[in-house]
């Protein structure tokens, strides 16, 4: 072993040290030689006789330094190094085809390495600084007979932490927003509620100050502290470093600054960028719904469970699952019927991840698409220029090069295009890393945070995309060393436009592959250009064009319950006695917000649940008037009145669907529902309408009186034909005669929400338009470079049809039947591939059929058009071809 190590270190040096060792070499062998003559003329012989016979008795010079380099050096390595030289050489000698090949693959490339990147910093690492992401899983609540994740109680992790032993830690978190600023405009920012231990548990530590003590997350109001993010303190306290202790007013709660987390650092939420964190005992403050780290039936909790290491997620699903059945048994009350859900951080539910999945799975297969699409289009190329240096691949296998050697020189000068791709592409993903945040909108005047991550493993799976496609552009031109008689195989290449016999059926697959994936594109972005306009066409339940929403932040403020009451009721004559307003009304949640509707169980006369089931309904605290502003029409009963407040009896009107359920055909007004101990009286029923998804189906839903749950952060509706400005200006107006201090948040249509709500969608129409595209324009330019090349080999062919008759016409009719031969194969198998891969697009359909003909039939119009295109030039330059000339040559 010891002495192979030591020949290995001694060819290294001599792969080193080439020039001197060749210098040496020359010089032996001279000597040698030269010795030789020297013997020779001393038995006689004349100096040239001495000197012929020792070459001969000596043999090949060069056939000897050949062997000796073998014996002292690294062939493969030397050889490699030879094709690498050759390689740039032959790259330099054809610019042009080398930029073109090299553009084609920096786009593919690049579009599966910034996918790549959004899949990481979006999917699987989305938490910037935290430490072994792999071991964080979501937590959620589920209940018996929802479909969808529910929220978890503080009680329920309480309980958790104490009892699960696989698990390191529970970590809660949960996002909310504030006023920082009081001025002509508010001053939204983002933040979460979270635990005490959240700091400690994810690995992140404060740059200055400190994190939450332990029991600094219990107690009603008990610890107005918070750390701010590194942004704010930059921006907004200018990197003060006295910020420890100072005090930030926070939903005009004044709060301690006790720390500024680490640069890079944007919370565990993916979609926003946190700037600020309290703990959960002062949940109150930012929550509405009052307090809730007491009431085990409040839901409102987004989770985090740290393993512990060597726990699978099966392990740990296992114990909580035990835990939260015992839960069922001891509080049947409020846990019957409930249970616990780990979650992968690339499925987790209650934040963009879950939003973002389904178009990001459905981008991986588009940008492999379009790859494979870059890889034949310079294959292509690489096939076209093969033919060209036939003369040179024939030389060299007539010499005695081995087919093992060419095969390594066709495919390094791949692997040299897709490296120079492969750089392009991570350069071209640099740029991109951060493209998803510009096709969604900013809300209420807060951008997303939608950050790609190209760490090691992005750079892996790019590197590993530049070998396939290596293997790829390899494998093409490497077919054509097949045989050594390439100028014979040549001949049957060039039989003319429609034959094209040989290896013309090359080309002719790739440019067929080319089509039938872009045509599968195409098929996918028209089923979900058509899907995005059924869900913003779709009555979501209440009226979209003529309502405006907007709210004031009376918390941030400092309004009190009564103070906030009556000024609601004052701004809401004022705004109703507005020109072209037709009515108003407050409620605590827009439809299709982010925002989470408050959630309780309930109870019904005459209704039994189930065994193990408990129902539990999501409601909104609505105003008066709040039906007939929305559009949303009553079925029957009422809508709330002005009396029904504080004083007067409950009341609620429930949706149809609720109805239906709980009261299986009879008619629910005047009956009872008991909520939160307390018994309410149906006074109405109203249609269903759309409250978390235009995509969710229907679910039972009831609203009751503002008045009587009163929110001090409700918003504001408008039904009026005035635009979105014109409202603010005169709201602002409004809003400014009862208090100068009080400032309006933006002022959109609901229609607005709806877009707004629907903007995955909008993101996967966008991306997938913009990839289709680009791949049709490489299928045109692979199907117009074979065309070309097919007219430039057939002159002698088009110049006999002219001069035996045939018109422009008929050439023209001779290339264009070939191009749309092949684009009508590409598009009969990609029509055979789409209705299979359609499928996939599920999640993301909306009343579409996967396999919707006016989708597949504009998919068609479009890459006959494209074909068409392709086929014009080279059609017209057959119409030129000069008879005369062509035949003598």
């Amino acid at each position: 072993m010891r002495e192979l190590f030591r020949m290995f270190c001694r060819r290294l040096v001599a792969l080193f040290g080439r020039r001197r060792l060749e210098d040496d070499l020359d010089e032996e062998l001279r000597s040698h030689l030269d010795m030789a003559v020297e013997l020779n003329c001393r038995k006689g012989m004349s100096r040239e006789d001495a000197r012929r016979e020792a070459l001969k008795g000596f043999g090949g010079i060069e056939q000897t330094k050949e062997i000796y380099r073998e014996q002292r050096g690294l062939p493969v390595i030397e050889t490699t190094l030879q094709d690498l030289r050759f390689g740039f050489r032959m790259l330099r000698r054809s610019p042009g085809f080398s930029l073109l090949a090299i553009l084609c693959l920096t786009l593919g490339i690049g579009a599966n390495a910034a996918v790549f990147s959004w899949v990481e910093g979006i999917l699987f690492r989305p938490y910037p600084l935290v430490t072994h992401q792999e071991q964080l899983l979501a937590i959620t609540g589920t209940a018996r007979g929802e479909a969808g994740p529910t929220g978890i109680s503080w009680p329920d992790i309480l309980d958790l932490q104490r009892s699960c032993t696989l698990v390191d830690s529970f970590i809660v978190t949960k996002i909310m927003g504030t006023t920082l600023s009081i001025g002509d405009r508010a001053e939204v920012t983002t933040g979460s509620i979270v635990s005490a231990n959240y700091f400690e548990a994810i690995g992140v530590h404060p740059i200055l100050g400190r994190g939450f003590a332990a029991g600094e997350d219990s107690g009603r109001n008990a610890h107005p502290v918070t750390v701010i993010s590194y942004q704010l303190w930059k921006g907004r306290f200018k990197g003060d470093t006295q910020i420890i202790g100072k005090t930030q007013r926070l939903n005009n709660v004044v709060h301690t600054i006790v720390g500024v987390a680490p640069e890079g650092f944007y919370g565990t939420f993916v979609g926003w960028a946190m700037q600020f964190w309290v703990p959960a005992s002062m949940e109150e403050t930012f929550e509405a719904g009052g307090y809730k780290l007491e009431d085990r039936g409040a839901r409102w909790i987004e989770s985090y469970a740290r393993l512990k290491p060597g726990v699978t997620p099966a392990q740990a699903q296992q114990e909580i699952s035990a835990v939260a059945k015992r839960l069922e048994t001891d509080y049947p009350t409020t846990n019957r019927g409930r249970g616990i859900k780990l979650w992968p951080l690339w499925q987790t539910p209650f934040n963009n991840a879950n939003t973002l999945l389904p178009t990001l799975e459905i981008m991986f297969v588009v940008v492999v698409f379009v790859l494979l699409i870059a890889c034949a289009n310079v294959g292509n190329l690489l096939l076209v220029r093969s033919f060209a240096r036939r003369h040179e691949m024939t030389v060299r296998l007539a010499i005695g090069a081995g087919r093992g050697r060419l095969l390594k020189q066709l495919f390094t000068e791949g692997l040299i295009l897709s490296a120079f791709g492969a750089g392009g592409g991570l350069l071209v993903a640099h740029w991109c890393r951060h493209a998803l945040v510009l096709l969604f909108p900013a809300r209420g005047g807060v951008a997303m945070h939608l950050p790609g991550e190209i760490d090691w493993r992005v750079l892996a799976l790019s590197a590993g995309v530049c070998v396939m496609a290596t293997l790829l552009l390899g494998l093409v031109p490497a077919m054509q060393t097949r045989k050594i008689d390439l100028a014979g195989a040549l001949k049957s290449d060039s039989a003319g436009v429609v034959g094209g016999s040989g290896r013309a059926w090359i080309r002719s697959s790739l440019v067929v592959v080319q089509v039938s994936l872009s045509f599968v594109l195409l098929v996918g972005a028209g089923l979900l250009l058509q899907s995005l306009k059924k869900i913003r066409n779709t009555s979501p339940g209440f009226s979209t064009h003529e309502v405006l929403d907007t709210a004031v932040n009376l918390t941030a403020a400092g309004y009190d319950a009564q103070r906030a009451q009556s000024f609601q009721d004052e701004l809401l004559e004022r705004v109703k006695a507005l020109p072209g307003v037709e009515s108003a009304a407050f409620g605590r949640m827009t439809p299709l917000s982010y925002g989470s509707y408050s959630s309780t169980p309930i109870a019904v006369d005459g209704y039994r649940p189930p065994p193990e089931e408990q129902p539990i309904v999501e409601y909104n605290e609505v105003g008066p008037n709040y039906f007939a502003t929305m559009g949303i029409p009553l079925m029957s009963g009422r809508e709330f009145k002005r009396a029904d407040d504080e004083k007067a009896a409950l009341v609620a009107v429930v949706n149809e669907t609720m109805a239906a359920k709980y009261w299986r055909g009879k008619n629910p007004i005047g009956e009872r529902v008991q909520v939160k101990g307390q018994w309410m009286q149906v006074v109405g029923v109203a249609k269903d309408s759309k409250y978390e998804s235009v995509r969710e189906a229907p679910k039972p839903f009831f609203y009751v009186p503002l008045r009587q749950n009163f929110s001090r952060g409700a918003g504001l509706f408008i039904r009026t034909r005035l635009s979105p400005e014109t409202m603010a200006m005169a709201l602002a107006r409004e809003v400014h005669a009862l208090d100068g201090n009080l400032a309006i948040f933006e002022v959109i249509t609901l229609q607005e929400q709806v877009d707004r709500s629907t903007s995955p969608q909008q993101v996967a129409v966008t991306l997938v338009g913009v990839l289709g595209g680009l791949a049709l324009l490489l299928a045109a330019i692979g199907l117009y470079g074979v065309m070309s090349y097919a007219v430039s080999q057939s002159t002698r062919e088009l110049g006999l049809r002219m001069a035996l008759g045939a018109g422009a016409s008929n050439l023209w009719r001779l290339v264009l039947s070939r191009g749309l031969a092949l684009t009508a194969g590409g598009v009969l198998l990609g029509a055979t591939v789409a209705i299979g891969l359609t499928r996939l697009l599920g999640n993301l359909l909306y009343k579409v059929s996967p396999h919707d003909p006016l989708a597949f039939g504009s998919a068609f119009v479009v890459m006959t058009i494209a074909a068409l295109a392709a086929c014009f030039l080279p059609a017209w330059r057959a119409t030129r071809t000069d008879p005369a000339r062509a035949l003598r040559e």
